[in-house]
């Protein structure tokens, strides 16, 4: 885990992170929103969270404190987390995933949460491998659920991990 560091995001990092999902989004192929990202509203689910004893949001920052990775999960007490995770282009294979993730397995259970699931893009390959080594299990696929900007149909893998 050499050159980043994983905490929790900060109330003044909001807008930071919304510019790292903006730039993931630009790529078009592993996040579920396209440009443009719906920032108002991101912004007021990442506000919300600070006061949901059973959300966190995760960020990995690299030497100058600038945000490279992120994790979020929010859950229920009665209910599954569900984790979104985007890692920016320069740091993808550099262990900023399995760093996200882990912390995130630490924090379910000290929060005494049952499962984390997520849905993942069938071509992601490389974060399916990520998501497998954890122990996550595929757990079904949504088929033809997401309509893209350029009106292809796209599925995806539900995946999950009891704890």
């Amino acid at each position: 885990m050499s050159g980043f560091t994983i905490r929790t995001l900060r109330r003044d990092e909001i807008e930071q992170l919304l510019d790292q999902l903006a730039e993931v989004a630009e790529e078009r192929r592993w996040i579920a929103s396209e440009p443009p990202i719906p920032r108002e509203r991101w912004r007021e689910g990442f506000e919300r969270r600070y006061d949901d004893e059973y959300a966190t949001i995760l960020v990995s920052v690299d030497e100058e404190d600038r945000i490279v990775g992120h994790l979020s999960a929010d859950a229920r007490k009665d209910r599954a987390a569900e984790i979104g995770m985007a890692v920016s282009k320069e740091w993808r294979g550099r262990g900023v995933g399995s760093a996200l993730l882990q912390a995130c397995i630490d924090w379910a259970r000290e929060t005494e949460i049952h499962k984390l699931a997520l849905q993942v893009w069938p071509h992601n390959e490389a974060a399916i491998r990520l998501y497998e080594k954890f122990g996550f299990e595929r757990e079904g696929v949504l088929r033809s659920h997401y309509r893209r900007q350029n009106g292809e149909l796209w599925d995806a893998i539900v995946m999950g991990l009891l704890l």
